[in-house]
Order: structure tokens, then sequence, then C-alpha cells
């Protein structure tokens, strides 16, 4: 694949930021799966969440098979942080530009495994409850924590933050290929 023009291509985009990196380098816990498991309404309710994608071990597992990780970030600014409606009404653009991403490494001639935002949202009732496959694998991205990924302390490495002012929502994706 061919690295420069994948730069090319995603500062064409409204990405807050990106950055390379192996799936080495993130950290795999079981303290988000336990986050997971007793602090989300979704747990259980997606393909996208536990325990449909399987042990935080099986994840890691997965997500160390690929060579190469691209987090990208995008920010969007909001009224009132606090407004959980209004914030997650920024997340469809987030995931725009995830799939975007997903899109330009396909064109360069990479199959990429996505882990994004929140649970999947593609359909209004997911198959995982009615025991069926997924209906849209290739539009379905788990969200990071779902994986066990403890984001920050890598977010912390590169020198990012992860508030950017009082009412910015940021939101993050891991792309591996």
């Amino acid at each position: 694949m061919n690295r420069e023009l994948l730069e090319e291509k995603l500062a064409e985009l409204p990405l807050y930021v990106y950055h390379f990196l192996t799936p080495q380098e993130l950290d795999f816990t079981d303290r988000v799966r336990w986050i997971c498991q007793n602090e989300c309404p979704m747990y259980n309710k997606s393909w996208a969440c536990p325990p449909a994608v399987g042990t935080v071990n099986y994840c890691k597992a997965k997500c160390r098979m690929y060579e190469n990780c691209l987090l990208i970030s995008s920010i969007q600014e909001v009224r009132d942080i606090a407004d959980i409606e209004e914030t997650l009404s920024t997340r469809p653009e987030h995931e725009a530009l995830t799939n975007q991403v997903g899109d330009i490494l396909r064109e360069l001639g990479v199959e990429p495994y996505i882990l994004s935002t929140e649970s999947c949202t593609v359909c209004e009732r997911c198959a995982w409850l009615d025991g069926k496959p997924c209906r849209y694998p290739e539009k379905m991205h788990p969200c990071v924590e779902s994986h066990g990924i403890n984001i920050l302390p890598v977010i912390e490495e590169l020198g990012l933050t992860f508030q950017y002012g009082e009412n910015v929502v940021t939101w993050f994706s891991l792309l591996f290929y």
C-alpha cells in the first residue's frame, strides 16, 4: 500500500488528527470490558458489542493479526456538552469520516478491520437479539471499547488530549490493515 498516497487523501478530509501505529502499541484490558458489561446499556444487544465481539483476548488476537493501525479523530463543537442528545447527534459525521477512510484504504488495496464509536446503529433492531447473523457486516463497526482497548494511553503518548474544550466532542476510530 502506498502510505504517501494515503496521507495525501487523509489530508483532504476534515480529520482533527490521524496517526499511524502498530496494534502492539494498544493497551487491551478487561477493565475496559468491565465498563461495557456493567455500565453500558448496549451490552449483549448488538453484534458491535460484547459478548458478540468475543473475549478481550480474542479481540486482541484479531487486531494483532494486522501489521498496521490508523487512529483517526474528529471533533465537533456543541452548545452544551452535558446535552447527551446534542453530543450524540455529532456521531454520524464521524462515522461517515471513518467510512471514507475505510473506502480509501480499500481503494489502495487493503481491507481494513474498523473499530469506531459506540454501538452500531445501522439497523433499527440488531439481528444479535434474534440469534441471527449481522445483516450488514461490511457496514457494522464494533466500538473501540468493545475490544477492551484503553485508547487514553495512546492519546497521551501522542501528546493529544481527550478534552479540547468545554463544549467539544472528540471521536476516535481505529482502522487496522
